[in-house]
């Protein structure tokens, strides 16, 4: 049986024009005007740089996207994932038709419903009922369609009480939960749905998780979802792909492509690897954090394991010092310490390594900074690093998503529960 392919990108570009004016100069349009009258390539397909946002070029034309290329089938959830920058709003603009693509094309089958920032499609100056309207008369649906799902986009909306009031009026949150419910009730036959739901509450982020489950799963229709929660993302997308300068990076399943992202998505404001080569008698050498693969990292999702390698220089004088570390968060609350005596794990002076591994599960989703000290206790300070390392924990997959924003504590503890009857 053959592929139900609703949605396929064919070698899709889009090229930019850097500077304040939009499309190009005059000279430049006369130019494209001229080479498209003699049948000849637009010239300024060939100039352009790659879509890296964190470096200055040299040219004054960039490539948001540069040959894309995927399908997506009936009913499957797509999720796309990538730094900021990496083109993904941009994708889903030219995937819903706001603009259009420099080169290639996009072929789909079925109304295309797009959720692509805060209020989009909707007028201000009408009432929630009205945008309602208008929006289901641009997805061609009549207006007895359109009533038939009215009580229903209300309610899941939560907007009862306002939906006849103008839409300018309405909080950022709900406008997005009125522009999610229109979009997800008028049975387009694909949602594209970019990173808004950060603008709900963590009710209606659920709700709208599992509003998307539904629809791909019970109704067959197929979504494209644009986030950088992986928590979402894994619960959610049967694919996923990744972008990064404007180009497709990885295409996979979920679960691998979270794997990929976290693997290359380490932020360089965080410290991996701590070097000292000037070590004098006793002190610390090399620290590092690592995975399970032993590469290093800065950005771990909750379920991964985390390694701590630590190699010391160790006098004969100092065999019966103690070394340790301690955890702290960015409100800068201590987590918990951790020390051994170093004369119960080595009896020689020299260079030891050791290998510390942190509790999977355990660390919740913040940004963290470690201490390590080596010292005689209430004898000598032997070498002190202060936060000369630091990383991240990603949300993966817990359910600590769902209390939003919440401070649901430091780590989460998974204690001996039992039943009394």
């Amino acid at each position: 049986m053959g592929k139900d392919i609703i949605l396929k990108a064919e070698n899709v570009s889009k090229q930019y024009r850097l500077g304040q004016v939009g499309t190009g100069t005059l000279s430049h349009d006369l130019n494209r005007w001229w080479h498209q009258i003699r049948g000849k390539e637009n010239p300024y397909l060939k100039i352009g740089e790659t879509n890296d946002r964190s470096t200055k070029g040299n040219s004054d034309y960039v490539w948001a996207l540069q040959d894309i290329n995927f399908e997506v089938e009936r009913g499957e959830v797509l999720g796309i994932i990538g730094k900021n920058g990496a083109g993904k709003s941009t994708l889903l603009k030219i995937l819903s038709k706001v603009t259009a693509p420099t080169t290639g094309s996009i072929k789909s089958r079925g109304r295309i419903a797009s959720l692509l920032e805060v209020g989009t499609g909707f007028n201000g100056e009408m009432t929630g009922r009205e945008n309602i309207f208008l929006n289901g008369a641009i997805l061609g649906m009549t207006k007895k369609e359109i009533a038939s799902k009215l009580d229903e986009i209300v309610e899941f909306s939560g907007c009862q009480r306002y939906i006849d009031t103008p839409v300018k009026r309405y909080s950022s949150g709900m406008t997005v939960r009125l522009a999610f419910a229109v979009a997800a009730f008028l049975e387009p036959e694909i949602l594209v749905i970019d990173e808004v739901l950060a603008v709900g509450d963590a009710e209606f982020q659920k709700k709208a998780i599992g509003k998307m489950q539904d629809v791909s799963k019970q109704e067959g229709r197929t979504v494209l979802f644009v986030s950088h929660n992986m928590a979402a993302i894994r619960q959610l997308c049967t694919k996923t792909i990744m972008m990064e300068n404007g180009m497709i990076i990885f295409e996979g399943s979920t679960n691998d492509g979270i794997d990929y992202y976290l693997q290359s998505n380490q932020y360089e404001g965080y410290k991996g690897i701590y070097n000292n080569e000037s070590v004098g008698e006793s002190g610390f050498v090399n620290i590092s954090l690592v995975d399970k693969e032993n590469v290093n990292r800065t950005e771990f999702g909750f379920d991964e394991s985390i390694v701590i390698k630590i190699k010391v220089k160790v006098a004969r004088q100092h065999l019966k010092a103690h070394l340790g570390f301690r955890l702290v968060d960015r409100k800068e609350r201590v987590i918990f310490t951790s020390e051994i005596k170093l004369s119960d794990k080595i009896s020689e002076a020299g260079i030891h390594q050791f290998e510390v591994k942190l509790p999977q599960k355990f660390l919740v989703p913040n940004q963290f900074n470690l201490t390590f000290g080596l010292h005689l206790p209430n004898v000598e300070l032997i070498d002190y690093r202060e936060e000369c390392l630091s990383f991240e924990i990603i949300e993966t997959g817990s359910d600590l998503h769902i209390y939003g924003k919440n401070d649901y504590g430091c780590v989460f503890v998974d204690c001996n529960w039992g039943i009394i009857n």
